[in-house]
């Protein structure tokens, strides 16, 4: 179950599984008979897999204690998934979810010390690690671990508590556990995630090298509110064809070959209106689905967050495919149709031949390329974008040797 050789197979379609009741909160007093009709009511609507998404606090409160029925709570969540017909993802340090920081307080306040740096944190976290993965590696349902949620975002300059991050930090720290990952769990899909700051932000310490060459599959993360939606408005066709711009340029970085999984994208209404959700997805997950090395689809997320629950931004309310009270939406049936249509048609991610489309290479001076001039907003994008609405999206190409800058931000 990795995650080569993907050309001939058939692309994978999930969810990220919020759950209905308590949202992540739940992990604390799990109700498994909630989780059971939940991812039910996951693979009733045809999809494949979900992404599991465990609370790091919950797991390892201390830094030399990880709890043996937090992790037995993991593994009994990927045995209801099995049960229910799907596979599952696990992620481990999470972390971060939907605007919210969930690390142990071990790490925080008067005990705070580097997330990515100090050696006692590190051999804590590689020690989690180790241990949910061989919790799993017999599973047959279990895909593989993810690092966690988007960790790039704990050392941007703009977090109210930024950890410090370079370049060669943050490879030592990826590599770190995902060899781990590996060694505990062999044979299976692992990978770690970040947010389009990798892609587009010149100051980003973690960078498109790590990025693809990390891991076994290139994560891409896509939301049209960290960009798109300030450059174009809701109806404009750049919101239908960011995430597969974001799978291009991924693609580019990477060496031939590597997969790709698009393993977050969802349809924000308050960046798009509540009428044009369902068209996004279906155009997002059928321009998608003609990427070469796609792996497959994780739709964020399975279901709403419940309006009792307090303080979430607006957009997090309605993202799921199913609402609170595991009703499918529009949303949901949209991506419910979507996916069986293309398994009808026999998709399996083939594009055509390299030769058959143009290539768009990023600007670069010297073989240093500056990640904004990709962003939406830039010429380069706006380049790519028409091409591809008059229907040929060009693939991407980075200058041979090219590296991406990563500057200095401000004090």
């Amino acid at each position: 179950m990795t995650a080569a050789g993907t050309g001939g197979a058939s692309l994978r379609f999930g969810a990220n599984y919020t759950p209905s009741r308590g949202w992540f909160h739940s992990w604390h007093d799990l109700d498994l008979d909630d989780v059971r009709r939940d991812l039910d009511s996951i693979a009733a609507l045809g999809l494949d897999h979900v992404r599991v998404l465990p609370l790091w606090e919950v797991l390892q409160p201390n830094r030399t204690m990880i709890r043996a029925r937090a992790v037995a709570d993991v593994v009994a969540v990927v045995d209801a998934a099995a049960a229910a017909g799907l596979d599952a993802s696990v992620d481990v340090l999470q972390g971060h979810l939907s605007s919210y920081d969930f690390l142990p307080a071990w790490l925080l306040s008067w005990h705070r010390r580097g997330l990515f740096t100090d050696p006692d944190v590190v051999d804590a976290q590689e020690r989690l690690v180790r241990a949910l993965g061989g919790a799993l590696a017999g599973h047959p349902a279990f895909l593989g671990l993810t690092v966690g949620n988007e960790t790039n975002q704990f050392a941007k300059r703009r977090h109210p508590d930024p950890q410090p991050l370079d370049p060669a930090t943050a490879g030592a720290w990826l590599g770190r556990l995902l060899t781990a990952a590996a060694g505990s769990a062999p044979g299976r899909m692992h990978a770690h995630s970040f947010d389009d700051d990798v892609w587009f932000v010149d100051d980003s310490a973690v960078t498109p090298a790590h990025a693809v060459g990390i891991g076994d599959v290139t994560t891409v993360h896509s939301w049209v509110f960290t960009g798109v939606a300030a450059h174009f408005p809701p109806e404009h066709p750049a919101h239908d064809w960011f995430a597969r711009y974001l799978l291009e340029l991924a693609a580019a970085w990477g060496p031939p070959g590597r997969p790709t999984w698009l393993q977050e994208v969802g349809a924000p209404v308050p960046h798009l209106g509540v009428d044009r959700v369902a068209g996004f997805a279906e155009e997002t997950l059928r321009r998608a689905a003609e990427h070469d090395m796609l792996w497959g689809v994780t739709w964020w997320c399975s279901h709403d967050v419940d309006r009792s629950l307090a303080d979430f931004p607006e957009l997090e309310y309605t993202l799921g495919l199913l609402d609170a009270e595991r009703r499918v939406k529009p949303l949901g049936r949209a991506v419910a149709e979507t996916v069986a249509g293309l398994r009808e048609s026999g998709l399996t991610g083939a594009a055509p031949a390299p030769g058959a489309r143009e290539v768009l290479t990023v600007p670069s001076a010297d073989g240093l390329v500056r990640r904004s001039d990709t962003a939406p907003g830039s010429p380069f994008f706006a380049a790519w974008l028409e091409r591809a609405v008059a229907g040929a999206p060009p693939r991407i190409a980075v200058p041979e040797g090219a590296v991406a800058v990563v500057e200095d931000g401000p004090a």
